[in-house]
Order: C-alpha cells, then sequence, then structure tokens
C-alpha cells in the first residue's frame, strides 16, 4: 500500500517544515556565510531558497512521473537518498564539511555559494525530496490540492529565510568553534536519520515488517 499523506494545513506545514531541517542547515548556512557581510549572507539564503524551491517545484510536477518512466520505486528513491543523506552527515560529523567551505574562494559568486552545499542538499535534500512527491501524488490529489501543497512549501522556505535572518545572534553568541561543534552534533543526528531511512527503504524493498 502506497504512503500516503493527509491534506491539512498544519500537517504538511508541519510534515514539509520538519524535512526541510532548519536546525541543521542553520549551522551550514552560517559556515557558508562566515566573513561575509549582513547583505551579503541574506543575498545568499535568499538564492539558496529560490534554487531549492525550484528544485523541489521540479519533483512536485514531474518528479512521480520521472520515477514511473524510469520504473524507480519509491523504496529505491529513498534508499539512494539515504545514502547521500549518510555520507553529507559524515562529512559534517568529520569537519571535512567546513574544510570544503573553507576552501571556497573569496571572490566566488554569492550564487554559487548558495547552491551547494546549503540549497542542495541542505535544504533540498532528498527526503525534502521525496516527500513533496507523496504529499502531491498525482493518483490521490487535485491540481488544486497540489497547487496548496507548493504554496505551504513556499511558507516553510519563508520562515526558514527568517531563521537564516536571525541566525547572525547564533553566531555572535557561540563564535565560529561553536558553530562547528553544532555542525557537528547535528552532522551525527542527520547520519541518524539517513541509517533509520536506509532500514525503511529495506524493509520496503524486501517487504519486511
Amino acid at each position: 500500500m502506497p504512503t500516503t499523506f493527509d491534506n491539512r494545513f498544519v500537517y504538511e506545514f508541519v510534515t514539509l517544515f520538519v524535512i526541510l531541517d532548519p536546525v541543521a542547515t542553520i549551522p551550514l548556512f552560517l559556515l557558508v556565510t562566515a566573513g561575509l557581510s549582513r547583505r551579503q549572507s541574506l543575498a545568499v539564503a535568499g538564492y539558496a531558497l529560490v534554487v531549492a524551491f525550484l528544485v523541489l517545484l521540479f519533483f512536485i510536477a514531474g518528479g512521480q512521473f520521472l520515477l514511473e518512466a524510469l520504473k524507480i520505486p519509491m523504496a529505491a528513491f529513498q534508499l539512494a537518498g539515504s545514502i547521500i543523506l549518510l555520507l553529507f552527515g559524515i562529512n559534517m560529523v568529520l569537519g571535512r564539511m567546513a574544510k570544503d567551505v573553507e576552501a571556497i574562494p573569496s571572490d566566488t559568486a554569492l550564487l554559487e555559494r548558495a547552491i551547494f552545499p546549503l540549497a542542495i542538499p541542505g535544504i533540498a535534500g532528498a527526503g525534502a525530496m521525496l516527500t513533496v512527491v507523496l504529499l502531491t501524488d498525482n493518483n490521490s490529489r487535485t491540481f488544486a490540492e497540489q497547487a496548496s501543497t507548493t504554496g505551504v512549501l513556499a511558507l516553510c522556505l519563508v520562515c526558514l529565510f527568517l531563521l537564516f535572518a536571525l541566525s547572525g545572534v547564533i553566531f555572535r553568541l557561540v563564535g565560529r568553534a561553536g558553530i562547528e561543534v553544532i555542525s557537528r552534533v547535528f552532522g551525527l543526528i542527520l547520519a541518524s536519520i539517513a541509517v533509520n531511512g536506509l532500514i525503511v527503504a529495506i524493509k520496503l524493498s524486501f517487504l519486511l515488517k
């Protein structure tokens, strides 16, 4: 039986907001924007959220058709996405993500800073892609319901932008060293979520209980 979601505003908002994982992406945002002015940091946040929205909109509009055309079951998509998320989490735990961000040249365009790793896979990760596909299931949702879900997604991203705008306060309180510690802690949480996703995907693939 395919997984379905109840089409209620509050349920969809909470589901999407949690899967966008603002707690884990805020430390990543602070790493990416370290050394930038507030205006530049907000520009990076805006670019990242727009890119994430466009990616997720693509999956809302055609993700299910694409998976069906390629004969890729949802479980396989979830498995692949969980592996990517696991690697992402491991890199955060080991501090490699911070090193990769530090290696970004100072003259790098703000849009380039925003795309990786903040927009993808930080905000628009595999979990978010899978969730929007399930929430806008073509077999059970009308176009109006899918449009409503898209609006809820946009609202969640606006809330995420506000959190990014307030993240400077966090940076001033804990400093760069504190941000790296927080990043590693939430990297471990992401890795745990990824492992759980792997277990669920394997059970679905082999029809295990």
